[in-house]
């Protein structure tokens, strides 16, 4: 079963877009452009920061949410994993604020994340970008858009001058065997995907250790604008599972998926010239 056929999911769609503009406004209330956050921060045991938004904001999500479908369990950053997830058909997956730091530091990069899975599939996904006024929302076999308005990918088919986005030293370790263009630094993973997916640039790099919370609702963005988020053996980016945390991710506008995955494989393998 896809989110077409989920019960009201056009209206379902509707409804948790309003949650996340509403979420998007409790965040803001603590942003500040340009200059530290309002916010009480801390670290988290693996060293993440963490601040009272995002805390606020998925609180108010996980009530949210869970009374427009209750039957869904829940995985989000800033709640203790349940197991129980994992025998569940239906899945809310939250990032209450992808790019903590950027929040933190007063850049506009930063969203709300929403997904919902179904057995595993992104069915249902939001981007909310409140600082930079861009809102994505996506559902399974109904396109995506931006601002209420169709997006599709770019129609690049080469790497050679491509716009891609990553870590520094990916980009660097790529530039020894293609000539592309390296766009700005995205720190938020969500807006590296749903760029790729409105044409604003035409593939991105994720470096190990990314999370469901940090892709999913992008995945789903990307996919239905004809763009494709793959692993490091080219497959499609499994959800879900009983360790939610992925090893090097490409995406790209769809046309580039196969030269990009043949670089990314130059990449993990360390080599500068073509097999």
């Amino acid at each position: 079963m896809n989110a077409t056929t989920l019960p009201i999911a056009a209206e379902l769609l509707k409804a948790v877009g309003e949650s996340c503009l509403e979420a998007g406004t409790i965040a803001l209330e603590l942003f500040r452009p340009g200059a530290a956050t309002a916010a009480r921060t801390w670290s988290k045991s693996g060293g993440s920061p963490v601040t009272e938004a995002d805390i606020g904001v998925d609180t108010f999500l996980r009530i949210r949410l869970s009374e427009l479908l209750p039957e869904a369990a829940w995985l989000s950053e800033e709640t203790v994993d349940d197991a129980q997830r994992l025998s569940h058909r239906y899945v809310w997956v939250v990032d209450p604020i992808d790019g903590t730091r950027a929040f933190m530091q007063g850049s506009p990069d930063w969203a709300v994340c929403v997904a919902l899975l179904d057995q595993g599939a992104p069915v249902l996904g939001i981007v909310h970008a409140p600082a930079c006024n861009a809102t994505y929302r996506a559902l399974a076999g109904g396109g995506a858009t931006l601002n209420g308005e169709t997006i599709r990918a770019s129609s690049v088919e080469t790497l050679t001058g491509a716009r891609i986005a990553g870590p520094k030293p990916m980009l660097d370790a790529l530039a020894q065997f293609e000539s592309f263009e390296a766009a700005g630094r995205i720190p938020s993973l969500a807006l590296r995907l749903t760029r790729i997916a409105d044409g604003t640039i035409d593939a991105g790099l994720i470096s190990p250790d990314a999370r469901d919370w940090d892709l999913a609702a992008a995945d789903l963005v990307l996919s239905e604008a004809g763009g494709r988020l793959t692993d490091g053996e080219g497959r499609p980016v499994a959800y879900n599972r009983e360790v939610p945390v992925h090893g090097m991710l490409a995406a790209s506008n769809g046309k580039l998926a196969v030269p990009l995955q043949a670089a990314i494989e130059r990449l993990r393998d360390g080599r500068t010239q073509p097999a």
